[in-house]
């Protein structure tokens, strides 16, 4: 696949996929944004769609660049790079910058960029657990230690990860400990050792909730995080503002939409060009549209599933799944929340929503993705001698 001088190697149908993403993103947010901008950018309606126009552009550099490296690579680098996620989100918690009670960003010293330490953060730890885990089945084999190098190289990792992100950011460490939860059951973990890891979640779930109900600037977002689960569950309560207005929004036109530009509830919701973006994307588009978007979703899970089927290697099916899905799993999160059949999680939906960390770490992965890809196309080749199973 050559486009505009480029190779594109690996999957066509991702390609393609994020190439659509990135052109309704553009079209959506400069629409999206546009009160937004009337208010704090003296009108311009143009400063937010060329910021994401740059971000577009900076995500597909890092895609292209990643998807370039052979993916064993990969592996290797995790297990330096995941000792660089702790200090880093433990210096995020000490000294990241807060917003809402939350300290999830932490800026570039000499450029003035902030990103989330957490995207960073989740895309080391599920490489890193897909190298652990395509190592168990030689573990199994020699049964000695197994359980010493789960608990070791498998579960503290995630446990220690996910409780680091909890702090300030609930719906995150769910999405990251789910996204590991998941590779590990396609890792081959045997069953008793994930109802024990289940069952340390949530000893430690019940701790923390007891530790923060006596002691409440732990967790500074504990009260909102209960808050909406109960105007969620509560049925005679009213929904939530920004619930509201993504209904209203949802069910002003739902067929054919308002077409492009003629949103109304922008100017009503917050994070209309982020977190809710998707209801402004059927408020403008309709609902056939709609359905579009968590298909493409769905077929990009799909092509992992290819992907993973044809890999040579079991660290390349494990990395590919693994990411994939917790892309995947949080575009669903997020529409989810639009039509309120989960509590507002402030997650912005891959790839579509307006902010840099997300949509470069997404594209990061996608990169890494496509390396599966493109390194299993090329030992499948007829040049290649050898086109066995092998493990990492």
């Amino acid at each position: 696949m050559n486009n505009f001088g480029l190779q594109l190697k690996g999957d066509r149908v991702i390609w393609g996929i994020y190439i659509i993403f990135s052109m309704i993103s553009l079209a959506v947010v400069y629409s999206a944004s546009g009160h937004l901008a009337y208010k704090l950018e003296n009108g311009n309606a143009f400063h937010y769609l060329f910021k994401q126009l740059g971000i577009v552009v900076f995500g597909f550099f890092v895609m292209y660049l990643t998807h370039r490296i052979k993916y064993h690579i990969f592996s290797l680098t995790s297990v330096l790079l995941i000792w660089l996620v702790i200090p880093i989100l433990i210096f995020t918690i000490i000294s990241g910058t807060n917003i809402n009670n939350a300290s999830r960003w932490l800026m570039v010293p000499g450029i003035n960029i902030s990103f989330q330490s957490s995207d960073f953060a989740k895309v080391v730890l599920l490489t890193f657990l897909a190298r652990n885990l395509s190592r168990l089945p030689e573990k199994y084999k020699e049964n000695k230690n197994v359980l010493r190098y789960v608990l070791i190289q498998i579960f503290t990792p995630t446990l220690l990860v996910t409780l680091l992100i909890l702090q300030s950011n609930f719906s995150t460490a769910f999405l990251i400990f789910s996204s590991a939860f998941f590779m590990m059951m396609i890792g081959n973990v045997k069953p008793k050792y994930l109802f024990g890891l289940a069952g340390s979640g949530i000893v430690i779930l019940g701790i923390a909730f007891l530790v923060v109900k006596t002691n409440p600037n732990i967790l500074p977002r504990f009260d909102t995080w209960v808050n909406r689960i109960e105007n969620f569950t509560n049925t005679e309560t009213e929904d939530d503002y920004q619930v509201l207005q993504s209904k209203i929004a949802i069910a002003s036109n739902p067929l054919i939409g308002k077409l492009p530009g003629k949103s109304i509830q922008r100017a009503f919701l917050p994070s209309a060009q982020s977190d809710f973006i998707f209801a402004i994307i059927i408020e403008e588009y309709g609902t056939i549209i709609g359905f579009f978007v968590p298909l493409l979703y769905l077929v990009l899970f799909f092509r992992a599933l290819v992907i993973a089927k044809h890999s040579t290697t079991i660290f390349g099916a494990l990395l590919a799944l693994g990411l994939t899905f917790t892309i995947v799993i949080q575009a669903m999160l997020n529409m989810s929340v639009a039509v309120n059949l989960v509590p507002v999680t402030g997650q912005p939906l891959p790839l579509l929503s307006s902010g840099g960390s997300s949509f470069v770490f997404t594209s990061m992965a996608l990169g890494m993705i496509q390396s599966v890809s493109a390194g299993s196309a090329a030992k499948a080749s007829p040049s290649s001698s050898e086109n066995k199973k092998e493990t990492e």
